[in-house]
């Protein structure tokens, strides 16, 4: 059962931490579609008399209407349970009308706490809380090498800036050297190095360099490594396949939809994107291992009306993931904003209904998952978190990822260093070669950390996914020239509020079948650390 398996995971994670179980903050939210009320929360001080040594308060983080007759409870934890009306009003005035087991259940997720608790539950408490930041204090993890912009493909919406041809869009051997240097003296027991463009395989002499490099040094470092080559897939030969087979490198290619849209968003000269890629993917398959090659799709203004068709072509071409995210207002996506922009409730309406899809499909017996929603089911309903570098906080960008461009300087994620291609270089944290320490010490990455802590922010501290979610300091640069305005006033933050919401409500109408999926997807993967696309 999923419950029954969630609580052998909470067990689990308490085996790894230790320190002090955090005080309850002084009051906690209830929000009534965006009004809040404040509801009482347990004294940090532990002192009572015999009588009452027992009892417990009702202790949210906050509590979120999400219907006539639904509330969220969300506790310091992460954990959360779905209340009555009746039940809500119950457990504020006297948890102890409450069925036994719905106290038990509250209890059992941090809602319901004792004035007294015992130092089981407080060493429990502080291992859910470490597991949640695991991610973020390791070190950074995920080294993306952008080591050309070299592209065939010239497509409206790209985040990143690129060309065809010419000198200086090529990162110099001796940086690339030097990023491969600096990715050892991170902390991280795991390292996954993404090489991205452009397109890096247009200059595949360059990754062949850096693998055989890291691999090398590997031998005395004893890292588990993974390595991905972001790319279209057309230029990959049989001897390009030997040389990924045996060096374990696997693959993240752009699959838009089908022929039609796919080369409709991803335009080329020879207007045959779609069957390269696809061509790309079978030799992949073929020559590497079966499972070596995944896909990312971005969402259009000419995708909108057709997610069921999307799906549908992912599971045609056996891909076993999809993930339905939106445009990002980067690099050219930005300049071409009014012709390629679409409102949330055009994302919202085009999510759900691909959601939908993937669901039907798994209930025909075709496995596929829908990674967005994976990401949110994993913050919703694991103790282990996955990494989402958008959803960290503090933020994932500088801590948990590194970017080392072609120019030379190394930035916080692929969004910064697409601010500086557009003229705005202020996320810069140095050059490579520089060491790690200096780079995370920098201005810029102490000025990203503030800025990204929820308790940081009066919006975040009213919200019941505040565990869940975090401020995008980069995104709000991007979009307000700032990294520290008001979450609630960033798409990002509007989007994931909606995206929580309505996943919550599928989680509390869900049958077994649905729950059962819910928590396989939730399960952490380990390429969702980076948001990025081919």
């Amino acid at each position: 059962m999923p419950g029954r398996h969630r609580t052998q995971q909470l067990v689990t994670s308490c085996q790894h931490v230790s320190g002090a179980m955090p005080k309850p903050t002084p009051t906690a939210r209830r929000e009534h579609h965006g009004a809040s009320a404040v509801l009482p929360v347990v004294s940090s001080a532990f002192v009572v008399s015999n009588e009452n040594y027992y009892a417990s308060e009702f202790s949210p983080v906050a509590v979120r209407q999400l219907g006539a007759a639904r509330f969220l409870a969300v506790s310091r934890t992460g954990d959360h349970h779905l209340l009555s009306g009746a039940e809500l009003q119950a457990v504020e005035r006297d948890p102890a009308s409450l069925p036994l087991p719905l106290q038990a259940t509250l209890k059992s997720r941090f809602l319901l706490l004792a004035k007294a608790p015992s130092p089981g539950l407080q060493r429990l408490a502080r291992s859910l809380l470490a597991a949640k930041r695991e991610t973020v204090q390791a070190g950074p993890s995920l080294h993306i090498l952008v080591t050309t912009l070299h592209c065939e493909h010239s497509c409206g919406y790209c985040q990143v800036s690129r060309a065809r041809e010419g000198a200086g869009f090529t990162m110099a051997e001796r940086d690339l050297d030097a990023a491969c240097d600096t990715v050892f003296e991170s902390a991280s027991p795991t390292l996954t190095i993404e090489f991205q463009g452009g397109d890096p395989l247009l200059r595949p002499d360059l990754v062949e360099r850096a693998v055989r490099r890291i691999h090398d040094r590997n031998r005395g470092e004893g890292r588990r490594l993974r390595f991905v080559v972001a790319s279209t897939l057309h230029q990959l030969d049989a001897g390009l396949c030997d040389f990924l087979r045996e060096h374990d490198v696997f693959l993240s290619t752009s699959i838009d939809g089908p022929a039609w849209l796919h080369d409709k968003n991803r335009p080329t000269p020879g207007r045959d994107s779609y069957r390269r890629t696809v061509a790309g993917i079978r030799m992949a398959r073929e020559r590497i291992h079966p499972d070596c090659v995944s896909a990312l799709m971005t969402t259009t203004p000419h995708s909108l009306p057709h997610p069921e068709a999307i799906v549908d072509e992912y599971v045609q071409l056996g891909l076993q993931d999809v993930f339905l995210r939106p445009l990002s207002a980067y690099g050219f996506a930005k300049r071409n904003q009014a012709r390629l922009g679409y409102s949330l409730d055009c994302f919202d309406a085009f999510y759900q209904r691909g959601l939908d899809r993937v669901i039907e499909w798994n209930r025909r017996g075709v496995p596929i998952r829908e990674v967005y929603a994976g990401i949110l089911l994993n913050k919703m309903l694991s103790p282990f978190d996955s990494g989402f570098v958008d959803l960290q906080s503090p933020c994932g960008a500088g801590s948990s990822v590194l970017v080392y461009n072609h120019d030379g300087h190394v930035y916080p994620s692929d969004e910064a260093r697409m601010l500086a291609a557009t003229g705005d270089p202020s996320l810069r944290l140095g050059r490579i070669g520089e060491p790690l320490s200096t780079l995370l010490s920098s201005r810029v990455q102490r000025g990203l950390h503030a800025a990204s802590l929820t308790a940081a922010h009066p919006d975040c501290q009213r919200c019941a996914y505040q565990l869940y979610c975090a401020p995008n300091p980069v995104e709000a640069c991007a979009a307000h020239g700032r990294p520290d305005v008001p979450p609630s006033t960033t798409e990002h933050c509007q989007r994931h509020q909606r995206l929580f919401d309505s996943m919550f409500r599928r989680l509390d109408e869900a049958d077994p079948a649905l729950l059962d999926l819910f928590h396989r997807w939730a399960h952490p993967h380990e390429l969702e650390a980076s948001p990025c696309a081919a």
